[in-house]
């Protein structure tokens, strides 16, 4: 329906030639702006009511006490549907320290909640299946866990600004919110994210809409194909200082792929987009020392490398 909507208002509408380049580019531009907004209202607005039911008190209580391999597997589940973002990085990081969880625990929460975006998630189920979505959401979790583990066996404690161990956060017990309530946070937060991410997913799209009417093919083949040994390592280390959302990031992978770039390479270059963005290293420096996020950065780079390469080798 979204598909022939597109080819009416563009082929026919607009009368522009099928098959020409700037046909391609509109049309992917108009279909994908149809279906990714579609996806975000309904997806956002379904995670919204499964957030209401783990507040960060709760996620608090269900890692203290954890096993260190154990409590790194749950930070790393728990990532997933509570996401790492700036108005909740730092009241996370100082509960989850004051609450006596391993600094390695508390890493693999932060390595998955960006890497392993819910939005992305649902939005690779759609464009690519759900085999690409739950082997991104796998090597992601992976990634968070190992991640956390490494860095909890390096003993880092003490990069972690001294402030942070003198703030006491007291118990709270937050009060069961109805449905009523749950439905009406839903809504607000689905319009909320959605003013937060309209022009980076607009941006995205547009970038997508470009590559696929006029990159050529053998262009993109050739600097970041299957015949060059380093592309995964180029694709993350131009991703990293690029400042985007998944929502945004996903048009461009949707529209690398289609051109012929390696799967691997398309969700590296992704992952180092979302997992280790700029705004959120200046969030993290108020709570850890430079040092401390070289390590994290260095770390997650290293990890998604392989993890592009593994995904080329299978996929």
């Amino acid at each position: 329906m979204l598909k022939y909507a597109a080819d009416s208002l563009v082929y026919r509408v607009l009368g522009i030639k099928q098959g020409t380049m700037l046909g391609e580019a509109l049309n992917f531009f108009l279909y994908d702006t149809m279906k990714v907004f579609l996806l975000l209202t309904v997806i956002i607005f379904v995670v919204a009511i499964i957030r209401s039911f783990f507040p960060p008190e709760r996620a608090r209580k269900l890692l203290r006490h954890r096993r260190e391999y154990v409590g790194n597997f749950l930070a790393a589940c728990l990532g997933i549907v509570t996401p790492f973002c700036s108005c909740s990085a730092i009241p996370l990081f100082i509960g989850f320290v004051e609450a006596g969880l391993p600094l390695g625990v508390t890493f693999s929460f932060l390595i998955a909640s960006p890497t392993v975006n819910e939005v992305a998630l649902v939005m690779l189920w759609g464009l690519f299946g759900w085999r690409i979505a739950l082997l991104y959401t796998a090597t992601g979790v992976i990634l968070a866990f190992f991640g956390g583990i490494i860095i909890g066996k390096l003993k880092l404690e003490h990069l972690v600004e001294d402030y942070i161990y003198q703030i006491k956060i007291g118990e709270c017990e937050a009060s069961v919110p109805t449905w009523k309530e749950r439905f009406s946070y839903a809504r607000a937060y689905t319009k909320d994210i959605l003013k937060r991410v309209w022009l980076f997913v607009l941006i995205g799209i547009g970038i997508g809409a470009w590559i696929h009417g006029y990159v050529p093919m053998d262009l993109v083949l050739r600097y970041a194909g299957p015949g060059n040994p380093f592309a995964v390592i180029v694709a993350v280390l131009v991703g990293i200082p690029l400042y985007s959302n998944a929502a945004g990031a996903i048009p461009i992978v949707q529209a690398l792929v289609e051109k012929g770039l390696p799967m691997g390479t398309a969700l590296a270059f992704m992952m180092s987009i979302v997992a280790i963005s700029t705004p959120e290293l200046i969030i993290l420096r108020k709570v850890i020392k430079p040092k401390l996020i070289a390590i994290f950065v260095g770390i997650v780079s290293v990890s998604i490398i392989i993890i592009g390469y593994l995904f080329n080798m299978i996929l």
